[in-house]
């Protein structure tokens, strides 16, 4: 198996934007060491934390989501910055939410699955708490937890399944499922458990709780559960379970001995318990087992039978008494990877045997993409071939056809970590491919147009790709499995070390710059007109975006691609950062200012280009 993949970096860019990571590697590094927190509020309600909350936000899908007040993030990005730091701080004086819109989503065995959409304004709040406590639980979570993580993604999380099965011969897997997790939540139970963590700031405690106990519009005020849908619930639900995590891993890997028979590895630092494993199986009567969970859904892999059912028991009798929750009997069970395909997160695995080692049969993997979600895949890809049949205009069309793209592309990306993956998509393809004939036709071509280069790299030599109008459908069924990536032990994002590789891409940018430009915001200037013109900064290099000559403090003007009297606005796309020279470059309409400042910029042909270009939007005349 591989090393980790490269981690998402934009949530890390915005922390160093904002001046605010050490901030956070010092969290991180008080909690590792057992520090109690009770001042957190002030960190909290500064002005650094407040804007980062906003830009990480704006990012989020959701954001576009209206809550009961009807609001988008596209209502808070007119706001100037002091109205809007100033209302985040109001607003926490004296929490009180408002009321949290209820959406049913329905799921493929028919039921529903209850969101609650809090307001846009209530999910800013949650968002300036998310970043403060992440790093503090993030220190105290275990490390087989992979749900709603910081660098940990799903293919990790099969990664480790994959491991715990073929290299430690771990074939007796205890599946259980907790009945309505979400909804069953205890909310003084999370907030001891927020206390033990070391959440000790009284405030902070006071109003995580009104969050839990916001109104649901229609419905009434909840005594129980956290909301699927607001963003610190998936935080909330990780500090619930890590308790679980924890009480596992001491029935066997942490269970306390006498003597230290650990030693770290010189080649990476890790502790190797290997010895200390094999004293506890030949000396101890201690039943061996790893716990593995993602989000709400967790397996525990074990040695023999009779070990799996001894810790099935166990653990829901725990649930029971220490949560408050219960387990779903038809969907809990215990399954013998010789024998029985075991899901997870999508994908179903067993165990076969592949020869011999020292007289004992090896096992190996082997993997599939589960029933349910194939028969997802096919109805959805149906769906969309569907939209493609009668498009309104080409235009339509070339958008329906790009979606589905998109579509083949995301799931090609998630399952092909499936050791059959080809064969279980040759089965999809089957079927959508008979769809497309129906619907589509003769309008389905062998060629046409040149193809992107990540499109001619993986699919490039299939003979299934076909054209319509020229435009490239990606074949469904041409996929080949690869090995699930491990998370990178040494990897963390609350550690300078662990930060390294993102470091390198801001080498180019001055630092002591972009944290002049977070410090000091144009004044009378929107909130989103401040945080794009550190995102331009630091996207441009530091350079003017048409001189290309180093931006300095006194030499750097914001310029609006379109003016807002011509409609425009304060969005990334219609910003650009460039030197006053070219600046008064842009704007200038009398011939002897432009002679001048065209002469003393000395600009090339592209770089007079780009200008005229943009001179253009403005009604003006090239130079």
């Amino acid at each position: 198996m591989t090393t980790t993949p490269k981690p998402k970096r934009q949530k890390l860019r915005n922390a160093e934007y904002y001046n605010l990571q050490e901030t956070f590697d010092k969290l991180y590094s008080d909690s590792r060491n057992g520090k109690s927190f009770t001042k957190l509020m002030p960190i909290i309600l500064s002005e650094q934390n407040i804007r980062l909350a906003y830009r990480n936000l704006k990012k989020n899908s959701g954001s576009k989501t209206a809550g009961t007040d009807k609001k988008t993030i596209k209502n808070l990005e007119t706001w100037k910055e002091p109205d809007f730091i100033r209302y985040v701080r109001k607003r926490l004086k004296w929490y009180v939410p408002q009321p949290v819109r209820r959406v049913e989503i329905p799921k493929d065995n028919g039921k529903s699955r209850p969101l609650g959409i809090p307001t846009i304004a209530d999910r800013l709040i949650q968002q300036c708490f998310l970043q403060v406590l992440e790093p503090i639980c993030e220190a105290k979570f275990h490390d087989r937890s992979f749900g709603f993580r910081p660098n940990r993604s799903q293919e990790n999380a099969v990664a480790v399944a994959y491991t715990l099965a073929q290299r430690q011969n771990l074939h007796f897997v205890v599946d259980l499922d907790i009945k309505g997790f979400f909804d069953n939540v205890n909310h003084g139970k999370l907030l001891r458990q927020m206390w033990t963590i070391g959440i000790q700031d009284k405030q902070v405690i006071s109003i995580i709780s009104a969050m839990l106990k916001a109104e649901v519009a229609g419905i009434g005020f909840p005594e129980k559960g956290t909301p699927q849908g607001g963003i610190i619930s998936p935080l909330l639900s990780n500090i619930v379970l890590n308790e679980l995590d924890w009480w596992i891993s001491s029935q066997w890997e942490n269970m306390p001995m006498r003597r230290n028979y650990g030693h770290v590895r010189s080649d990476n630092g890790v502790i190797d318990k290997g010895y200390m494993y094999h004293v506890l199986r030949e000396q101890t009567n201690l039943k061996e087992c790893y716990g593995l969970r993602y989000a709400d859904d967790f397996r525990i892999f074990c040695r023999n039978r009779q070990d799996a059912e001894k810790l099935f028991v166990a653990t829901r009798k725990w649930l029971k008494e220490r949560l408050g929750l219960d387990i779903s009997p038809e969907k809990s069970k215990i399954v013998n990877l010789k024998k029985q395909y075991s899901e997870f997160l999508g994908f179903k695995m067993k165990v076969k045997p592949k020869g011999k080692r020292n007289g004992k049969v090896k096992y190996t993997v082997v993997s599939h993409v589960s029933d349910k979600r194939k028969e997802k895949i096919k109805r959805r890809a149906a769906e969309m071939v569907e939209k493609i049949k009668f498009p309104a205009n080409v235009n339509e069309e070339h958008k329906f056809i790009m979606d589905y793209n998109s579509y083949v592309l995301g799931v090609h990306n998630y399952y092909r970590i499936a050791t059959h993956v080809n064969q279980d998509f040759a089965k999809i393809g089957f079927s959508v491919k008979r769809t497309m004939k129906c619907r589509l036709g003769q309008r389905l071509k062998k060629s046409g147009n040149s193809l992107p280069s990540y499109v001619q790299q993986r699919y490039g030599k299939s003979s299934q790709l076909r054209y319509i109008r020229g435009l490239f459908v990606l074949p469904i069924a041409y996929v080949q499995t690869t090995a699930p990536k491990h998370r990178a032990r040494n990897w963390c994002v609350y550690t300078p070390e662990g930060r390294a590789e993102i470091h390198k891409t801001l080498e180019k940018v001055n630092m002591k710059i972009l944290h002049y430009l977070m410090e000091n915001p144009v004044q009378g200037e929107s909130v989103e007109f401040n945080d794009n013109r550190l995102a331009l900064y630091c996207a441009q290099q530091g350079k003017c975006a048409i001189s290309g000559r180093p931006l300095t403090i006194g030499d750097m003007h914001c310029h609006h691609k379109t003016r807002k009297s011509d409609g425009g606005d304060d969005r990334y796309t219609n910003l650009i950062l460039v030197c006053k020279d070219i600046h008064i470059l842009l704007h200038a309409t009398r011939e002897e200012t432009i002679k001048f400042y065209a002469e003393k910029m000395s600009l090339d042909f592209k770089q007079k280009d780009k200008l005229n270009r943009l001179r253009k939007r403005l009604n003006l005349n090239p130079i």
